[in-house]
């Protein structure tokens, strides 16, 4: 069995690197492909042209920025792709909506597909603890379970296609809500002069805790947002993504309207390829 890779950015790339050291056969194609050279130096087979890694590899996982870029690299609005015998594994944060119509276009090319997007970043990937949300069949996911489980030791069966997209974008607005409302507490309490520490033990105490404020603690008081495992500018992506969803929904969005501005405010200052954390940043200037 061959695993095609297509998008090999901040997760595709490990992603890439852990199936290879589980011994799969792994080849892989990125939109940039200077990306690409450190898995050729690693032993994965590279491509310039995603037909190729389409046309050798049995399961094509896709770890692309977003829908159009699937649409674009699959060419599933013409008919040069032949998806017969090929299982299209969607794993980055797309609309449900979106993941429907991809379904649709690769079944009538005669592939197989289920969506599969994962919660965490560079450290679960190489430790094999991301979690991973399916959207498929009953049978699909006994099929790819053990695939799967190189990435996650317990693989989720959420439900139909479209519905782990859907936990996922839930998830992600999480990421904005509580990093937005924690910036500004933890503005309040430097502006206000209150120990930060003392702060943060009462904080840890209660019921509002989250165990991202520490992760992004130092952070956000050194102002040191480089070397992300998740930029700013994915994060308004996926903020937008359900921002439309939810609106398609009738569901009342204004508080995230106004994080929209913050994480915006933030690219704003140059911070889109820092870490989400900048949004503090967005806060205090």
């Amino acid at each position: 069995m061959k695993i095609g890779i297509l998008g090999t950015g901040l997760i595709g790339f490990p992603l890439g690197l852990r199936l290879l050291e589980n011994n799969y056969t792994v080849i892989a194609y990125n939109r940039t492909f200077e990306k690409l050279l450190p898995l050729q130096k690693a032993g994965i087979e590279v491509f310039n042209q995603p037909q190729e890694v389409i046309e050798k590899a049995d399961i094509l996982i896709l770890m692309l920025t977003n829908y159009s870029a699937i649409i674009e690299v699959l060419e599933l609005n013409t008919n040069d792709y032949n998806l017969t015998n090929k299982t299209v594994i969607q794993m980055g944060t797309i609309a449900p909506d979106e993941s429907k119509k991809i379904a649709q276009e690769v079944i009538k090319k005669g592939g197989e597909y289920l969506e599969a997007p994962v919660l965490g970043s560079i450290p679960e990937v190489k430790n094999g603890t991301l979690l991973v949300m399916v959207g498929s069949t009953e049978n699909q996911f006994k099929k790819y379970y053990n695939l799967l489980q190189n990435f996650s030791p317990e693989p989720q069966l959420i439900g139909e296609i479209g519905t782990a997209s859907a936990l996922k974008l839930a998830l992600n607005q999480l990421i904005s809500s509580l990093t937005t409302g924690f910036s500004l507490s933890l503005a309040l309490i430097e502006k206000e002069g209150v120990n930060v520490e003392k702060f943060m033990n009462i904080l840890r105490q209660s019921a509002l805790y989250a165990p991202t404020f520490d992760k992004k603690l130092k952070r956000m008081l050194e102002g040191d947002f480089t070397n992300p495992n998740f930029p700013t500018k994915h994060l308004l992506k996926d903020t937008e993504l359900f921002l439309n969803q939810a609106q398609t929904l009738g569901l009342n969005t204004d508080s995230l309207e106004g994080i929209k501005k913050v994480i915006e405010k933030a690219i704003e200052l140059g911070l889109e390829n820092e870490d989400y954390s900048a949004i503090y940043q967005a806060i205090i200037s």
